[in-house]
């Protein structure tokens, strides 16, 4: 236990008021009888009195002998005669003045050190609620990070699947730490720091808590946020704390969370050299300067923004190695889900493989929520298990959003929603290179979706191709197509679908240089690898002129794209028409029941 160096308030306050009793006791324990000034002099005038002490206001005399337990009396004061009165009676008499320092001091003090008093408790109240601990405000430098060890963990590379290079290069530091000795025979030593980048969701800080499992060490874990508070200094001096505790109990992990709350570039923003997130930054970039990973500690950090590190807090020295904890492909999601598909009553017949096939893009934390998704479904609807048909609708559900079937459209919107749903499905399986249809639906879902047509792919994809692009935009396109050629007219049904095929028509012009007349340059500064769309206003580093061409180009992709569109679903308008009717009818078409209405109308087109 920590020794307590700092002085106790509390004390303080008990001391004075304890004071304060005693001089109250002493006060009442005096055997004073207040009598009228008239008897007063009548006692002194008998001889009943030995000695007179003259006060400011008060006139107190000593008795000869005690009197009903009396040893004194006094009387008011009365001016301005009382020495001439005195002295005729040849006793002796004291004038004196009473000293009330003390009574004042408390009157005074005692009040304000209440009220501090109270602060201060609401103080450390409220810093223990913050995890402050049991210092509270006292301690306000001291770290926050939590301790755990291998029982309190409870996790190994066992539970973190989908991840393997990642876990290979981390099976290195359980090594380190279960053997420093052997496994620097050759000289090596384990890098000081290791940072985890990845998108969210992906088991950063499951991995984190792994190796502190496979290792059986203490392993301290904080926010990035937590070293950042209101006062200037005190995120440096929790900084200084974390280290200090983790070389107390090494070997030990330090893993830091979400550090690009922390280690954000300096001079983002303009902010000057002492602004509290600068102080942090450059006591965390000395204490990874100042340790030695042979004493057993191991840094390891999370984030999701590395771009936005400061380029001191990655170099070599500091955090040796990044590692990438990426979305898993497919062989990983069949991981993913072996470990949790466990925990649920899964139907006779269902793969692992089938479901796998349903989730491309989808992370660890997202199969996890599907399983749970899907036990949940099943559980509603009365299942004995789970089935895949429960899967399917769970990943409808986490994509599209949950079913509206309370919302109420007339006959003219229903008609335009089957015949915008049937247009993206049509086109979709009339172009090359784009994924097969899933699922069509005019069953409003999510927040103002009216239909939606979910397409599934057949494998995970890493590059595309122009004519890819393109096919894909068309497809996005397709309803509003459908719209034109049937009705003549558009609706707002297609602003979603026009907002995505904007981004990759300006996409396609600005970074990935597809447009000849622009040349082979980047007019667009790249993306978040893991967050997706910057949140920051884009740089324009170009002239008017340039601007213009490539507005143009933008619009003369997607217009190419929706001519396409149009030309599919005029070339067979009949089978749009078919397929809008049985939409009309079902609500949802199946991947079978869309791939049958297609095989049978070629079939008529032959037999004509």
């Amino acid at each position: 236990m920590e020794k307590r160096t700092g002085f106790n308030l509390a004390y303080l306050l008990l001391a004075l008021l304890g004071l304060w009793l005693v001089q109250q006791w002493w006060q009442q324990a005096q055997t004073v009888e207040v009598v009228p000034y008239s008897e007063f002099e009548a006692m002194l005038a008998e001889g009943r009195i030995a000695e007179i002490t003259v006060g400011e206001t008060l006139v107190t005399g000593k008795l000869k002998k005690p009197e009903g337990g009396k040893t004194s009396v006094a009387a008011n004061r009365v001016e301005p005669d009382v020495a001439e009165r005195l002295s005729r009676y040849g006793v002796p008499y004291t004038r004196v003045h009473e000293s009330t320092f003390l009574r004042d001091i408390l009157s005074w003090v005692l009040p304000a050190l209440v009220f501090f008093g109270v602060w201060f408790f609401l103080m450390r109240r409220a810093s223990a609620q913050q995890g402050g601990g049991l210092g509270g405000f006292m301690n306000i430098g001291k770290s926050r990070a939590k301790i755990y060890v291998e029982k309190k963990t409870g996790v190994t590379f066992a539970d973190v699947a989908g991840v393997d290079e990642a876990k290979a290069e981390l099976q290195e530091v359980v090594e380190f730490l279960k053997d420093p000795k052997r496994y620097g025979r050759l000289g090596a030593r384990i890098p000081k720091g290791i940072l985890l980048v990845g998108p969210p969701g992906t088991g950063k800080t499951l991995l984190a808590r792994a190796v502190a499992g496979e290792a059986g060490v203490a392993f301290f874990s904080i926010s990035g946020s937590e070293f950042v508070e209101m006062f200037v200094g005190v995120g440096a001096a929790r900084v200084r704390d974390l280290f200090e505790q983790a070389r107390g109990k090494a070997p030990a992990i330090i893993f830091i969370d979400e550090l690009d709350a922390l280690g954000r570039a300096r001079g983002t923003f303009g902010l000057g050299g002492h602004d509290e997130k600068e102080q942090t930054l450059n006591q965390l970039l000395a204490e990874l300067d100042g340790f030695d990973p042979s004493t057993g500690v191991v840094l390891l950090a999370a984030t999701n923004r590395p771009e936005i590190l400061d380029p001191a807090l990655l170099r070599a020295g500091r955090f040796d190695r990044q590692v990438l904890v990426d979305r898993p492909d497919k062989k990983g999601r069949v991981q993913i889900l072996q470990v949790h598909l466990p925990k649920i009553r899964l139907a006779p017949g269902v793969s692992v493989e089938q479901i796998a096939a349903l989730t491309p893009g989808f992370s660890g934390a997202d199969l996890a929520n599907l399983v749970n998704e899907a036990a949940l479904l099943a559980t509603r609807r009365g299942g004995e298990a789970v089935s895949l048909d429960d899967f399917t609708r769970a990943v409808e559900r986490i994509v599209a959003g949950l079913e509206k079937r309370n919302r109420v459209l007339n006959e003219q919107e229903r008609r335009t929603v089957a015949y915008h749903e049937m247009g993206h499905a049509l086109v979709a399986m009339a172009l090359p290179g784009t994924d097969p249809v899933h699922k069509v639906s005019i069953i409003p879902r999510g927040v103002g979706a009216l239909g939606y047509t979910i397409q599934r792919p057949t494998e995970d994809r890493f590059l595309m191709s122009r004519e890819e692009l393109e096919n894909k935009m068309a497809v996005l396109l397709g309803g509003r197509a459908a719209e034109q050629t049937v009705f003549g007219r558009l609706s707002t049904g297609a602003a979603d679908d026009l907002a995505k095929v904007a981004n990759i028509a300006r996409s396609m012009v600005m970074r990935y240089g597809m447009v000849e007349a622009l040349g082979q340059l980047a007019y667009e500064e790249p993306q978040s690898p893991f967050l997706g769309e910057n949140l920051l206003p884009r740089k324009r580093e170009y002239s008017e002129q340039t601007a213009r061409e490539i507005d143009l180009a933008v619009r003369a992709i997607v217009k190419a794209a929706y001519d396409k569109a149009i030309a599919v679903l005029s070339t067979d308008k009949p089978l749009l028409e078919r397929g809008a009717q049985l939409l009309l009818q079902k609500e949802t078409l199946a991947e079978a029941e869309l791939a049958e209405l297609r095989r049978s109308r070629h079939v008529e087109k032959a037999a004509a």
